[in-house]
């Protein structure tokens, strides 16, 4: 007769599984401030004991080389782009015709981004936006789920003055990163729409004089010479909105993830072990979502800037 299960574990496994479980959860809820607060010191050891966070938003400076000042979050960064580079020699360096498991989540992962550019932007464009719209993904996701690894945000060195900061930071949460992630889109955008469209075609659409001058040159009247400001006016909107995607780009990626560091921060001291699991899952979901938006974002912007003037909407 087979043995009764609970949640596809057998019943002597299940039953001592759960007591060590709850057992975790009891322990980090009175291990934590909160249980302090309420039942008082009940002498658990040190190690258990988790420290005050205490979130910061400038990065701490760590060393410098040369003039180039190096900061927990620019290590972190460089440490992604290793990891994004190993993963890559490993997956390509003995390419096979039928992948093994990491050539073939390499290929998957690509292949989904590729169709995504394409089937937004067409097999012309899409090939072309695919490498930064690719880079752009992989690197704010590996930093965004790299945060979420022990060692993160829980290891402090002293830095010589008095002071200590954690050696290891998420780059997502340094403002830095998000401004350069966004103004290299602005860049390559501004880029390749004066490249497709040519320099005074593009820059006609933020600056077209065409309809006032008309307006004037065939008597309009009235009408026509208030239609001509206000289409001077939406071209410099337009114009002052491209530099505003900068700033839209920046925060909106800045925001999510240093709110859920201190999310993680909060939860993690204010009840440690297992409590904490789940906003760990969520924070994953988020760095997903984030690098899948703002990717997406760079994606369009690239799309308009490409569409010659008055075929945006069609």
């Amino acid at each position: 007769m087979p043995k009764k299960k609970i949640l596809g574990m057998p019943k002597p496994v299940f039953w001592p599984v759960m007591i060590a479980i709850l057992a975790i959860l009891a322990v980090g809820f009175l291990s934590g401030p909160i249980g302090v607060a309420l039942f008082g010191d009940l002498g658990f050891p040190d190690w258990m004991k988790i420290t005050t966070p205490k979130p910061e938003l400038p990065a701490a400076e760590l060393f410098s080389i040369g003039p180039v000042v190096i900061t927990n979050t620019i290590l972190t960064a460089w440490i992604t782009i290793l990891v994004l580079v190993g993963l890559s020699i490993a997956a390509t360096r003995k390419m096979k015709l039928v992948p093994g498991r990491l050539q073939g989540a390499l290929e998957m992962v690509l292949s989904w981004i590729y169709n995504m550019c394409v089937d937004a932007a067409g097999e012309k464009f899409g090939r072309k936006f695919f490498p930064l719209v690719a880079t752009i993904f992989l690197f704010i996701i590996v930093n965004a789920w790299m945060n979420l690894l022990p060692g993160y945000n829980t290891i402090f060195i002293e830095l010589g003055n008095g002071h200590e900061a954690h050696l290891l930071r998420g780059a997502n949460t340094d403002i830095n990163l998000p401004l350069a992630l966004a103004a290299i889109t602005f860049f390559m955008v501004e880029y390749w729409g004066i490249k497709t469209l040519g320099g005074f075609h593009y820059l006609s659409k933020f600056f077209n004089f065409k309809p006032l001058i008309n307006a004037f040159r065939h008597k309009e009247g009235v009408i026509g010479i208030f239609n001509g400001f206000i289409t001077i006016f939406v071209g410099l909107l337009e114009f002052f909105l491209e530099f505003v995607r900068i700033i839209s780009l920046t925060f909106r990626l800045f925001g999510n993830m240093i709110g859920g560091e201190i999310l993680i921060l909060m939860i993690t001291f204010l009840a440690p072990f297992i409590i904490g699991i789940p906003f760990y899952g969520l924070e994953m979901l988020v760095g997903f979502v984030q690098a899948l938006v703002f990717c997406n974002l760079a994606l369009v912007f690239s799309l308009i800037a490409v569409t010659p003037h008055g075929e945006e909407n069609h």
